[in-house]
């Protein structure tokens, strides 16, 4: 099951880096929230701080009701804690498996979506060949689907870089025409069955400084954008843009779009993380189940210190459970958009 999900399901929080500060920010979240969002950790009890309070569960519903100071626990063996701090290829296997379980029960209608702890790449190549450039690609792997979409989001802004992570002497070539049009579409299908948007507006960054300036810093605004753009608000999408990166991040022209499609990683990244580095969410879409996830790393530094904020993953898991609720009530009543995937609802 890929299609409709009920909000009232627990969330799946796969453990991420066992040494670095997933099991911890587990452990906080849960001790704040309470039972505000029922979700349940899959990884090794023995990963996790001691001290913590945390029952087995046999059924992904067992969350729901669970004591809201105690950890819900979906067991899997990995190996003995490894050392705060210290990449842990040995306990890689175990880590993949968590996502992939995550994703298993999201698809068979057991949880209502999947938030994502922090992984490190190079430890899970090393230790289990993860040939993957990271959680997005694998994700979209286990979903049979060949393009999803990043999106960063917070409360003041919703971004999406449409090239990410390459260096940016290769981004002229692979900012095409047509990658540009499937991130608009993906985006816009996105906002309206995950966020309730039934007319999204987005925002379109131009690939150039000041968007080209006419053609004075660069020709691709107006040699393929803007005639993309026009084509495609003749389809009846609101679309702003080309529109200069650098003046389109304040509040009032922020007012203005609803999500932003920016050309490069950095372009989109820089603004998002600025006004909001602790509480901005990652999430994928594109894929036929709901994911987000903190939009932090491993934080190697501060791991086992205690120190960790879990507000982004507290806010990952707030708005997993969000989506799920706009998916379900648009399930319901049948809401498909002619641009929207097949196979999405």
């Amino acid at each position: 099951m890929s299609g409709t999900v009920t909000p009232t399901l627990p969330v799946a929080l796969s453990c991420g880096e066992p040494a670095g500060i997933g099991p911890e920010i587990a452990v906080k979240a849960r001790a704040l929230l309470g039972a505000e969002i029922p979700f349940f950790w899959i990884g090794d009890p023995r990963h996790l701080p001691d001290g913590t309070r945390w029952q087995t569960l046999d059924d992904p519903a067992e969350a729901l009701w669970m004591a809201p100071d105690c950890l819900p626990v979906l067991p899997l063996a990995m190996g003995p804690r490894p050392l705060p701090g210290q990449p842990a290829p040995a306990l890689a296997a175990g880590v993949v498996a968590a996502i992939a379980r995550g994703v298993e029960l999201v698809q068979a209608g057991r949880a209502s979506a999947i938030c994502t702890a922090p992984i490190h790449k190079k430890a899970l190549k090393d230790g289990a060949g993860f040939a993957f450039p990271g959680h997005t690609e694998y994700l979209a792997s286990l979903a049979g689907v060949d393009r999803v979409v990043m999106m960063l989001s917070c409360a003041e802004l919703r971004v999406v870089p449409a090239t990410i992570h390459i260096p940016l002497s290769e981004v002229p070539r692979a900012f095409t025409p047509a990658l540009l049009e499937e991130t608009i579409r993906i985006t816009r299908t996105g906002l309206i069955r995950d966020f309730g948007l039934a007319a999204p507006r987005l925002g379109v960054a131009g690939l150039n400084p000041h968007a080209g300036e006419g053609g004075a810093m660069g020709r691709e605004e107006i040699d393929w954008m803007i005639p993309l753009l026009d084509r495609l608000r003749g389809e009846g999408m609101d679309l702003l843009g080309p529109l200069p990166a650098d003046t389109m991040f304040h509040p009032s022209a922020r007012a203005r779009y609803d999500a932003a499609i920016c050309a490069y990683h950095d372009q989109a990244l820089i603004p998002i993380k600025t006004i909001d580095f602790a509480g901005g969410v990652n999430l994928t879409l594109g894929l036929p189940f709901i994911r987000t996830s903190p939009d932090h790393g491993t934080a190697f530094d501060i791991a086992g210190k205690g120190a960790a904020d879990p507000a982004s993953l507290i806010a990952a898991l707030r708005m997993a459970q969000d989506m799920a609720a706009s998916r379900g009530a648009a399930a319901e009543v049948g809401v498909l958009h002619p641009h929207t995937p097949a196979g999405y609802l």
